[in-house]
């Protein structure tokens, strides 16, 4: 199992850049009175058939040549199941996938959210053709990211020019930390 929801968060989008995604949403949202964690990733990819989503849930099932197995999937869905929160994937082929996972916050088997901003952090500069909103909610305050709007200030500069690969990584710190006011997750 991956150690924290950030690192199954960049898997899963990572299948959807594989899946030919050119945009990615990734939502957080935290709610510590009715005590859920919420991930969302949603992508305009390839998607998957019906068939797909009743088999990707099984370790022995992936859609890659590369290797044998696909673990993001089963291990982001018994992360959430043994929390007592569910995940549900939503497809149609050739044009979207929506997977959603909820975590019970305070359960003591719910492993950490981890390094959210590195993870964000790494698949914009990664992917820098690909496009990405992220969403960070914590009790009803919320900041996003859009690639979109920074490629609307940039123009051709790129993401991982040292200043702005700076700016992104302190935006999305310092954002983080303004909207959970440094809430452990």
């Amino acid at each position: 199992m991956l150690p924290e929801i950030s690192l199954n968060i960049l898997d899963i989008a990572n299948n959807s850049i594989r899946a030919g995604a050119s945009l990615v949403k990734i939502e957080v949202r935290i709610n510590k009175e009715e005590d859920i964690l919420t991930v969302k990733i949603s992508d305009n990819g390839c998607g998957m058939t019906r068939e797909q989503i009743s088999r990707v849930e099984d370790p022995f099932f992936t859609t890659r040549t590369t290797r044998d197995v696909g673990l993001g999937i089963p291990f982001l869905k018994q992360a959430a199941e043994i929390t007592g929160g569910s995940m549900s994937i939503e497809s149609i082929p050739d044009k979207s996938t929506i997977i959603n996972a909820s975590f019970g916050l305070s359960h003591i088997d719910r492993m950490p959210l981890g390094d959210i901003c590195s993870s964000i952090y790494t698949l914009i500069l990664a992917n820098q053709n690909i496009d990405f909103l992220y969403i960070y909610e914590c009790d009803g305050k919320e900041y996003q990211l859009d690639t979109r709007e920074l490629r609307q200030i940039l123009g051709d500069i790129p993401f991982n020019t040292p200043e702005v690969a700076g700016f992104i990584r302190n935006f999305l710190i310092e954002n983080k930390n303004d909207i959970d006011e440094g809430y452990s997750i």
